[in-house]
């Protein structure tokens, strides 16, 4: 049995040392075939990019004996030998415009010394001019490998000097059209697709493939995968459990994300594989490497109702690339993988699709960071405290639920938050988030919307909010009849109405009663 790994994203290093390879190669073929090629593909973070880009290193390079056994392997092609140059931005330091310059000039140097090709030190867009021109003249049409276009735009997408970082790549990136006669295959990867990129603006030839039903699993195992090729491991950690019911766990801690709305969902490669590591132990792996702070920075300032957002269904437009002056997180969370899409339906002639976090791993995960962003409680504090609230809620004890929420939100620092009541509720639906409790946002009933409903496997719920001095909170859900659409449902309801102070973040009003059928 080969062995798996989370940390190595070269093929070559991949193969020789015996680990699983998940193969993948069938769509490298079909990107290969063309006698020229030009794409762009845009997955989140950790979804196989850059194993992919090595992948393609390899194949370019006319490695053929690493491909033995794999799909490709006995396809018609010649294996021709051709110059590539890998330019892969994860890791270095773009903090400012002088150092991302320094790192371009840094990053030509280094393949210009691989491919043996003397560069001398100038502006990144000549030298990289002057690299694809002497390599095409020496040896043929060159390869392009790009590995995270967009590093240098997500590392400073919060702060006024993005649109120079924005332009400053805009003239190196435009060196890949200038020389497009010179190039055999170019193949650019990101998490995000920006306007006025040249990359999208300029190159007319680039083929966006990133919502392409075609290749809509090309990252990421599909649950055929998962089975043909991690049967006996996940038959091994179930033991005594049924296999079908440990296989739905896992599915529903590591699955469903959707890169085309007819596409299989698939599994996260780089959260399966800490899983089986960690030997069959459920856990959020995915955020464990890295965090979100660009997102959260960007939420707050746009004031972005997550609920809202995961409630309503939004135009394909929502998937288009955007303006770095005025970002739609929405996008940005489509984009970067922390929601993605989970049902469509049709409107008015166009494709309308239906948001949500991929899995529990996503949602559990993600609730703890805007916790920390939005209320300024650590990890630890925020799986503490909701550990309380769980409680509270399965012994349907509101006295308890009503304390744990008031020390809560006590501790939550003014300058933590702003005066508005989707704040408390974007703190409220992450606390509830983070329990893997069902909870609809802004539920419709015949006579409006319901702020909150929260269900377990005793109980429904139904929250109402206000700010400051309002009482009506709970007066509100009972002449509204709220609670109506669940009156046929054999669990008890329980209907809640909160006040938060807007100046100091305090919870100061509470007011619950039991609906008798």
């Amino acid at each position: 049995m080969k062995d798996i790994t989370s940390s190595v994203y070269n093929f070559e290093d991949l193969i020789q040392g015996n680990f699983l390879y998940v193969d993948k190669t069938e769509y490298i073929w079909q990107l290969i075939r063309p006698a020229r090629g030009m794409y762009f593909l845009s997955r989140p973070r950790r979804f196989g990019k850059s194993l992919t880009v090595s992948t393609l290193k390899a194949l370019f390079e006319g490695k053929k004996e690493l491909f033995k056994g794999l799909a490709i392997y006995d396809k018609p092609y010649d294996w021709k030998k051709h110059p590539v140059i890998h330019l892969d931005m994860n890791g270095r330091d773009f903090s400012t415009l002088e150092k991302m310059e320094e790192r371009f000039q840094q990053m030509l140097l280094e393949q210009a010394s691989i491919n043996n090709i003397e560069l001398q030190v100038s502006s990144s867009d000549t030298m990289f001019h002057v690299l694809i021109k002497k390599l095409h003249d020496r040896d043929g049409d060159v390869v392009i490998l790009l590995d995270e276009y967009d590093k240098p735009i997500l590392n400073n997408i919060t702060q006024e000097k993005r649109s120079r970082f924005l332009e400053a790549l805009r003239t190196f990136y435009s060196v890949i059209k200038e020389k497009n006669g010179m190039l055999r295959f170019v193949f650019i990867t990101g998490v995000s697709k920006f306007c006025h990129v040249s990359l999208f603006s300029d190159l007319n030839n680039l083929t966006d493939i990133t919502m392409d039903a075609r290749y809509a699993t090309m990252f990421g195992y599909t649950q055929d995968e998962l089975e043909a090729n991690f049967d006996d491991r996940i038959a091994a950690l179930a033991g005594e459990t049924d296999i079908e019911v440990y296989k739905t766990e896992i599915k529903n801690w590591y699955n469903g994300y959707r890169f085309h709305k007819n596409a299989k969902t698939v599994y996260n490669p780089v959260s399966l594989a800490y899983f089986f590591e960690n030997g069959g132990e459920f856990n959020n792996y995915w955020f464990s490497t890295g965090t979100p702070s660009f997102l959260m920075e960007l939420t707050k300032q746009k004031d972005f109702n997550f609920e809202t957002a995961l409630k309503d269904a939004v135009p394909q437009v929502a998937f288009n690339a955007f303006e770095i002056d005025n970002i739609d997180p929405l996008t940005l969370l489509l984009q970067t993988g922390y929601i993605t899409i989970k049902g469509t339906e049709e409107r008015f002639g166009q494709t309308w699709y239906f948001l949500d976090f991929p899995n529990r791993e996503v949602a559990g995960a993600f609730s703890a960071y805007i916790l920390n962003s939005y209320a300024g409680k650590t990890q630890t504090v925020s799986v503490q405290f909701t550990a309380e609230i769980a409680t509270a809620l399965l012994n349907k004890d509101l006295k308890k639920l009503r304390k744990a929420m008031e020390v809560f939100f006590a501790g939550i620092p003014y300058t933590s938050h702003k005066k508005q009541e989707s704040t408390f509720q974007t703190i409220f639906f992450s606390i509830f988030r983070l329990l893997g409790l069902y909870i609809e946002a802004e539920s419709a009933t015949n006579d409006g919307r319901i702020d909150a409903v929260v269900q377990t496997k005793d109980a429904i719920f139904i929250f109402e909010f206000k700010l400051d001095n309002d009482p009506t909170a709970l007066e509100q859900i009972k002449e509204k009849e709220y609670y109506k659409k669940y009156l046929l449902d054999k669990r008890e309801i329980y209907i809640i109405g909160v006040n938060f102070d807007s100046e100091k973040g305090n919870l100061i009003g509470w007011e619950d009663e039991l609906i008798m059928k």
